[in-house]
């Protein structure tokens, strides 16, 4: 009943040099809301020469981080504070809990341990994302048509009053805590608040960033980079200044469910880009000036999430009903999922101690577990209509950049 494609795919994922920017607009419309380096050692040249130290040298720190951020520990892994369990005391405080958002305004919590949804309850009109905040003490429930944001408790699991924000179909925190970013798809904005007091303090309009969708940063902190699904493109974002610094083309410009979800890779050098529509990741160079290269995937290519010890990375084809399990520095495969039967993998995480994978099935209204030892399915659990960005809770790391449980 339950089976699985574990095919190792022979090694190497195919880089296709390619390469090009440009800032002129076509393709796309507004949002409906219905889709949704390495370096070299140099060994002793004579015998002569001190023996090289058996003793790991610390890998080099990111330079010039942006101020606030905590510091990146390791320079070859950008995850290495989120390993199995490594929960932060805010974190650990809170009850094991997967939230469930649906397009039809509510939020159901399942208990990961029993899989029985114990709790549900109204959050909005369209609620997209379910997404921790900065210092991981709530969790917030996005509804992109009501304009507001649901705050939850982790501990308990509580909900509290709405708070009204512009448009937030998703929602990220810079690296340095210091502001929320609401992704404000249908106005091709973002939308900047103090994530203590929820005024607004400034807004960026980027009119040929239709679809304005997912993000992710650079290692420093300094440079985020935005997913446009009706545009077939990505906008490069200056942090400290909240502007935009460039905007990148895709190579094939898919204007209809183009761009998705955007990950850092472990080294820093790279972007992942998902698109959909091309089913496959565009890959951006580490400092997002260009694209390098395009690795196949599935149709449907959406969510982007890695293991706890960040050796594997889950792409999730939520039109194939399959998720690709890829080496993350290199991008190449190494497996492919199939969910059995009728599925549609979609957005949502791995557990703090690294066993399963909870993902949503966006257009068949249950949310799957899988094994990320072998990918077989543990369980799929029916719930409501449309079910989004799902979060499970808690996750590793000193700090959350928003989306469904994005940590360093």
């Amino acid at each position: 009943m339950r089976i699985r494609n574990t095919t190792t795919a022979t090694l190497a994922a195919l880089l296709i040099a390619v390469g090009g920017c440009s800032a002129d607009d076509g393709g796309g419309g507004d949002a409906d809301h219905t889709g949704h380096a390495s370096g070299t050692s140099e060994t002793p040249s004579s015998a002569s020469e001190p023996a090289p130290s058996t003793t790991a040298e610390p890998t080099p720190a990111i330079p010039d981080q942006l101020p606030g951020m905590p510091p990146v520990l390791d320079a070859a892994n950008v995850y290495s504070e989120t390993g199995a369990d490594d929960l932060s005391p805010a974190a650990a405080a809170a009850r094991p809990m997967v939230y469930v958002p649906h397009n039809s305004g509510e939020v159901w919590e399942i208990d990961p341990a029993t899989l029985q949804v114990v709790h549900r309850f109204p959050a909005g009109t369209e609620v997209q994302h379910v997404v921790p905040s900065w210092d991981m003490r709530t969790l917030y429930a996005t509804d992109d048509i009501g304009n507001t944001i649901t705050p939850i408790d982790p501990v308990t699991g509580a909900n509290g009053p709405r708070i009204p924000v512009d448009d937030p179909y998703n929602m990220y925190f810079t690296p340095d805590g210091a502001y929320a970013i609401s992704v404000a798809e249908a106005l091709r904005s973002l939308v900047f608040y103090d994530p203590h007091t929820w005024a607004e303090v400034g807004r960026l309009r980027i009119p040929e960033c239709a679809g304005i969708d997912h993000a992710d940063f650079t290692a420093d902190g300094r440079t985020a980079v935005f997913s446009c699904e009706f545009a077939g493109r990505v906008v490069v974002l200056d942090v400290p200044s909240r502007t935009v610094v460039r905007i990148i083309d895709m190579p094939v410009r898919n204007t209809d469910m183009g761009p998705q979800d955007v990950k850092l890779s472990p080294d820093g050098s790279r972007f992942y880009v998902a698109d959909s529509d091309q089913g496959s990741l565009w890959v951006l160079d580490g400092a997002a000036t260009q694209v390098i290269g395009e690795i196949p995937t599935a149709h449907g290519t959406h969510g982007i999430y890695l293991s706890r010890d960040a050796t594997q990375m889950y792409v999730t084809n939520r039109h194939s009903g399959t998720i690709s399990v890829l080496e993350p520095d290199t991008g190449a495969l190494i497996t492919t999922w199939t969910i059995p039967g009728s599925a549609s993998p979609d957005m949502g995480g791995v557990t703090a101690d690294g066993s399963q994978l909870w993902l949503s099935g966006r257009y068949d209204d249950e949310v799957y577990v899988l094994s990320t030892a072998d990918g077989s399915l543990l369980a799929r659990i029916p719930v409501a209509d449309s079910p989004h960005g799902l979060c499970v809770w808690p996750q590793p790391g000193r700090y959350s950049l928003g989306h469904t449980g994005v940590t360093r």
